[in-house]
C-alpha cells in the first residue's frame, strides 16, 4: 500500500503545465492533417508525400496525447493502482524522446547565438519548416519534460521510494551479483560503439557518413552527436556503478538516474531517428547511412539490456525488503530497514 500523495497543489499545477504544453504541438499537427500549410515554406519536403505525412502526423499526435494520460496517471488516485510496468515503460520512452530535445535545443540556441546565427536551429531547417515552429514545438516539449519529470519523481518517491533510498554500500550481497556484473560489462561494451562513433562525428569525422549526411552537417548535427556520445557514456556509468559498488558512499539514486536517463535517451532517440530515416519524415533522413543505422540499432539493444537489468535489480530488491504495514510512511530513514513491496 502507498500513502496519500503529498503536495496536491504542486502536483495539480505540474499536471496542468504538462497538459497545456501539448496543445500547441497537437494543434499544429492537426492543422497540417487538415491541409493547412502554416509554418511550412514553399518547397518543403513535407509537401512531397501528403499521405505519408498525414499518417506520421497522426501517430505523433497520439504520442503527444500520451503525455496527458501519463500526467493523469501520476496525479490521480487510480494511478496508484496501475501495475508498475504499465507506467515505467511509457515513462522511460517519454524520457528518452524528450531528454535529447530538453538538452539539445538550448545548446543549439546557445551555439547559434555565440556564432551570431540567431536561433541556431540549423541552416537546412529553413527549407523544411519556418524557424518559429521549432521554438513553439521544442519549447512545448521542454515544458512537458520538466513537468512529467517532476511528477514522476514525486510519484516514485511515494510509491517506491524505499527501493532507492540509501547508498551503494547499503546494498546487501546478492547471489545474482556475478550475473549483474557480467551484464553491466556487456552493456558497457555495447555503449562503447555509439559513444565512440557519435564522438567522432561530433568532432568532424566523416567516417560512415556519405551523400546527404555530409552536406547536412551543421551546428544542430554536431550538438546532437555530442549528446549521443554523452548519453551512451551515462548509461554505461550508471550500470557499472551499480554492479561494481565497492562499498561506495554514493547515493543509490545517482547510478539509477544515470542508467535511466542514458539508456532511455540512447535507445528511444536512436529508434526514433532510425524510423524517421527509413520513412523519410525528417529533414535529417539524408544522413541515414548503414553505419548510422547500425549505431541506432546498437543503441536500442543497449537500452533493452539496461531496462532488463533494472527490472531484475528492482524485483530482487523489492523481494528482499520486508512488507511495510498499511498506513506506514512510504520512505524510511534507512533503506536497509524500510519496507514495502513495489
Amino acid at each position: 500500500m502507498t500513502q496519500t500523495p503529498r503536495r496536491p497543489a504542486a502536483r495539480t499545477a505540474l499536471r496542468a503545465l504538462a497538459i497545456t504544453a501539448t496543445l500547441p504541438y497537437i494543434a499544429l499537427k492537426t492543422a497540417w492533417i487538415l491541409g493547412s500549410r502554416i509554418g511550412i515554406p514553399d518547397g518543403s519536403p513535407l509537401l512531397d508525400h501528403r499521405a505519408t505525412m498525414i499518417v506520421a502526423n497522426g501517430i505523433t499526435i497520439l504520442m503527444d496525447s500520451a503525455v496527458v494520460v501519463i500526467a493523469l496517471l501520476l496525479t490521480r488516485p487510480w494511478g496508484r493502482r496501475v501495475p508498475a510496468q504499465l507506467l515505467v515503460l511509457p515513462m522511460w520512452v517519454a524520457s528518452g524522446l524528450l531528454l535529447p530535445i530538453m538538452t539539445g535545443y538550448p545548446l543549439q540556441l546557445a551555439v547559434g547565438l555565440a556564432r551570431g546565427e540567431g536561433t541556431g536551429t540549423g541552416s537546412g531547417t529553413s527549407s523544411f519548416l519556418d524557424e518559429w515552429v521549432f521554438g513553439v514545438v521544442y519549447g512545448g516539449f521542454i515544458l512537458q519534460g520538466l513537468a512529467l519529470g517532476a511528477l514522476f519523481a514525486l510519484y516514485t518517491k511515494d510509491r517506491w521510494g524505499h527501493l532507492w533510498k540509501g547508498t551503494l554500500r547499503d546494498l546487501p550481497q546478492s547471489p545474482t551479483g556475478p550475473a549483474l556484473r557480467t551484464t553491466a560489462v556487456l552493456a558497457s561494451l555495447l555503449a562503447l560503439a555509439p559513444a565512440v562513433m557519435h564522438l567522432l562525428w561530433a568532432t568532424g569525422s566523416a567516417a560512415g557518413l556519405a551523400g546527404g549526411g555530409l552536406a547536412d552537417r551543421d551546428d544542430v548535427f554536431y550538438v546532437m552527436e555530442a549528446l549521443g556520445a554523452l548519453f551512451a557514456v551515462t548509461a554505461a556509468a550508471g550500470v557499472l556503478l551499480l554492479a561494481f559498488r565497492r562499498r561506495s558512499a554514493l547515493p543509490l539514486a545517482v547510478p539509477l538516474a544515470l542508467a535511466w536517463c542514458g539508456s532511455a535517451a540512447s535507445a528511444c532517440w536512436g529508434g526514433w531517428m532510425g524510423l524517421a530515416s527509413l520513412t523519410g519524415t525528417e529533414n535529417l533522413s539524408g544522413q541515414a547511412t548503414p553505419a548510422l543505422m547500425l549505431i541506432y540499432g546498437v543503441q536500442m539493444l543497449l537500452g533493452a539490456l539496461v531496462v532488463t537489468l533494472g527490472g531484475y535489480f528492482f524485483s530482487e530488491r523489492a523481494a528482499a525488503l520486508p512488507v511495510r504495514p498499511a498506513g506506514s510512511p512510504a520512505t524510511a530513514p534507512s533503506a536497509r530497514h524500510s519496507g514495502a513491496r513495489a
